[in-house]
């Protein structure tokens, strides 16, 4: 997963010349990084303003470790100089930010730095920094928020991925409970599909461990790499089956699609789980007459090893609320009407869970991935639950159009300075812009977070050994991560019972 990237430039240009702008004698800057602001309670009413803080161990791994050792302190000094001089050079003008300091650092052999952390997977209330970060050596003042650029690109995102999909889980939780569903299909109820929507490979593997914080269902292959080499994954991390794909329905041709499907399922894979594309040409024929010619297939294939052998339609346009459910909008009685889980009930029927609700034949099933978000999501979910269908009857397909359709102002995260010394003595710094509603309203001066039955809550203004208590512990140092957690640790603090 290593990126060649000079970790020099991993910056806003702004950044380069701080150093000689704080005042002379300046020693320590002590920032954090923290959530301020939800727009995800606008779309369920019952979120409650907490964030999943996440991503932090690999960002360490990845870029203060190996970015860092590869592409600066492990290369010839006067060559990364030189390469930093020139990049400053040509954009801000001849000696325009001197190097001196970047010599110094290259001497020096690590990044004096220390991060101190909530344990990754905690649920952090909004405005409650999820992290705090200072220089460890006074020379090198001006490295605290040098980073900030690359800590908040590489941080936001997969905070708010796996938050996203811990609300997924929470939603799905919540209609299970309602309909009688079985809790142990969650973790494949939410699967991602959003790696080819994503702002790149290497953005996809990232976000996508955000999802398997709460899921294991999931076609991003370089997620399950992201897990292993970062966090140490065992065990189930995740997993997927056999698919197909619209050219693969179009090799086949239209006038030969039912045959398409019996070779799927009959020859390729007679047993386990297959999902098939079904809407290439016309979902409903599929729907209500090939599953009909193809009924007594579907019924007498194999299980495998772990008893499945389901055939899984998977339709890919329309409106998935009237897909799913039924149009009522459309001619009365018709499979549009009707919709495709009461379309499916009607050929192959099925059981009813303790609760009343009704659950598809094992054989069959419905994957729909489609520009699903959360609020179609429940849409969804009370659609079926009216009709009398469990939540089981469905597994989402989480796109891209979830999971990167997002900015970092989804929880408003920001890395803010609120403490420093200069000569000797703390300050301690706050902004609080009288333009600004008060989202922008930093904490002051030294931090500290306690875990209480309502969350974690903040206190500033702390002296230096009040700073040193609380649920920040200190996760990387001079270089080194000095606290590993694993994916599932990380899993396991976000069970919902």
């Amino acid at each position: 997963m290593s990126m060649k990237i000079n970790p020099l430039n991993a910056i806003d240009f702004y950044k380069a010349d701080h150093r000689r702008q704080y005042p002379d004698g300046t020693e320590y800057v002590y920032a954090n990084f923290t959530p301020r602001s939800s727009r995800l309670a606008r779309m369920l009413a019952d979120f409650d303003d907490k964030v999943i803080f996440f991503g932090l161990q690999g960002f360490i791994k990845h870029f203060l470790i190996d970015t860092w050792n590869e592409g600066f302190f492990q290369q010839p000094k006067n060559k990364v100089v030189a390469a930093y001089k020139h990049r400053m050079d040509s954009a801000l003008g001849e000696g325009a930010i001197p190097v001196d300091h970047i010599e110094m650092l290259h001497d020096l052999g690590y990044l004096p730095l220390r991060i101190k952390a909530l344990p990754e997977g905690s649920r952090v209330n909004m405005r409650v920094p999820v992290l705090t970060l200072v220089n460890t050596d006074p020379r090198f003042f001006w490295l605290t928020n040098y980073i900030e650029t690359i800590l908040s690109a590489e941080l936001w995102k997969s905070c708010t991925t796996a938050t996203i999909a811990y609300e997924y889980k929470r939603l799905l939780t919540q209609f299970a409970q309602k309909t009688g569903a079985p809790l142990d299909f969650l973790p494949l109820q939410g699967h991602d599909f959003s790696s080819r929507g994503m702002s790149g490979i290497y953005d996809a593997a990232q976000s996508g461990v955000g999802h398997l914080t709460s899921f294991i269902g999931t076609d991003s292959v370089a997620s399950i790499d992201y897990a292993e080499n970062y966090y140490n994954a065992t065990g189930i991390i995740g997993v997927s089956v056999p698919a197909t794909e619209h050219s693969v329905m179009c090799m086949g041709a239209e006038d030969n699609e039912l045959e398409t499907f019996r070779r799927l399922i009959c020859d390729l894979y007679p047993s386990g789980v297959i999902s098939i594309v079904s809407d290439t040409w016309d979902f409903w024929r599929v729907i209500t007459q090939f599953t009909v010619a193809l009924k007594s297939e579907i019924l007498t294939r194999k299980p495998n090893a772990l008893g499945l052998a389901k055939l899984v339609f998977r339709p890919d346009s329309g409106d998935p609320v009237k897909i799913i459910c039924g149009d009522p909008d459309a001619q009365f009685d018709s499979p549009a009407y009707k919709g495709a889980v009461q379309c499916l009930w009607e050929i192959f029927g099925g059981t009813t869970t303790d609760k009343g609700y009704k659950v598809l034949n094992e054989r069959i099933g419905l994957i729909y991935g489609d520009s699903i978000t959360l609020e179609r999501a429940q849409d969804i979910l009370q659609n079926l639950e009216s009709k009398g269908f469990a939540s089981n009857n469905l597994v989402f397909g989480i796109g891209s159009f979830t999971y990167n359709y997002l900015t970092r102002d989804n929880f408003g995260f920001a890395v803010k300075a609120t403490w420093g010394q200069v000569n000797g003595v703390g300050r301690e710094l706050f902004k609080d812009p009288i333009t600004d509603s008060g989202v922008k309203k930093s904490a002051k001066g030294l931090l500290r977070v306690e875990e209480s039955e309502i969350g974690f809550t903040l206190f500033d203004q702390q002296t230096q050994e009040q700073e040193k208590k609380g649920a920040l512990k200190v996760v990387f140092e001079n270089g080194k991560l000095i606290d590993e957690c694993n994916l599932n640790q990380i899993r396991e603090r976000l069970m919902i019972t």
